[in-house]
């Protein structure tokens, strides 16, 4: 069960984050593609902030917290975008690592409790690595 509404703009911004993760993972297969690397990274935020709304978004980026996450997701894309894929990549995967590590807990929840793959995160061995991120945080 979806804990919040979903009508239909939301499910499109679901949608353009999951393609805008799928984009990216293929540029990454493909030898870190700059073009499907770039346009990943640009249905993902545009997802984001379809699925979330732009005040939300720009609040979320904006945190004080969240600064460190939000400057090294940017210069990692910068990077990308100049035509050095392989060092954006490893400013974005970090910035994306702070940005999000405070919904490491909830999405372990969420991938618990799926049908098919779900045993495999209620394993004692993954269950022992997740409960490192319930109790502390990536530092800032």
């Amino acid at each position: 069960m979806i804990p919040f509404e979903t009508n239909d703009i939301r499910k499109i911004g679901i949608g353009l984050t999951g393609f805008g993760v799928f984009f990216s993972f293929l540029g990454v297969i493909l030898l870190f593609d700059k073009g499907l690397l770039a346009m990943g990274n640009i249905l993902f935020l545009s997802g984001v902030m379809i699925t979330i709304g732009l005040n939300s978004t720009i609040q979320f980026f904006s945190k004080p917290k969240n600064y460190k996450g939000t400057a090294s997701f940017g210069f990692g894309f910068f990077l990308l975008l100049i035509g050095w894929p392989v060092l954006g990549m490893i400013f974005e995967a970090y910035g994306f690592i702070v940005l999000f590590s405070g919904f490491w807990p909830t999405l372990a929840v969420f991938l618990q409790r799926l049908p098919i793959v779900g045993w495999i995160f209620q394993q004692p061995f993954v269950l022992a690595f997740l409960d490192r991120f319930k109790s502390k945080r990536v530092p800032v």
